[in-house]
């Protein structure tokens, strides 16, 4: 099933922490190609603490074989080891931060996962990346395209494009 993931990082290492979270994920035995990565974009913090420095933003979308619980506590795992703690308040700097966006046409609500993720479609430093891979795709749940709800949050924010090759 074609699933995607947001990678964000602003401390540390940014660029680095994108490649080793990228490089963890797939190889993740249930990960399987064709893997598409966006370009990497630069985003101002929201909500963050004041003084926050600027995010990488990035998404991985790659054919996954499994279920979701697993894959969940893989990317937990993942987080953990590029120095992400999981006691930390809400929207907080971080080294990393993965967020799973869909799984196929999954719609799943618990209280460790909701998919697709329920904020997506609002996020620009979201939706930008997809775009780049897969500005077409219709979110389990909507009727719009990813282009199309990111036109609409063009006057939202800014999003630099950072590096293309990663």
């Amino acid at each position: 099933m074609r699933t995607a993931v947001a990678l964000g990082s602003n401390l540390g290492d940014r660029l680095g922490n994108l490649r080793a979270a990228r490089k963890a994920i797939v190889a993740l035995s249930n990960v399987k190609p064709p893997i598409l990565s966006s370009a990497i974009y630069e985003t101002e913090p929201i909500d963050c603490e004041p003084g926050a420095e600027k995010f990488l933003n990035a998404v991985v979308e790659f054919d996954y074989e499994g279920e979701l619980t697993p894959l969940l506590e893989h990317l937990i795992r993942i987080e953990e080891a590029l120095g992400r703690k999981r006691d930390h308040p809400k929207n907080v700097s971080r080294p990393i931060d993965i967020d799973l966006l869909y799984c196929g046409s999954r719609n799943i609500r618990h209280e460790r996962l909701e998919l697709p993720h329920p904020r997506m479609h609002l996020r620009k430093f979201v939706l930008q990346p997809l775009a780049d891979i897969r500005s077409n795709l219709v979110l389990p749940g909507q009727k719009k395209t990813v282009r199309e709800f990111l036109k609409y949050l063009k006057q939202s924010g800014e999003v630099v494009r950072f590096a293309e090759a990663w």
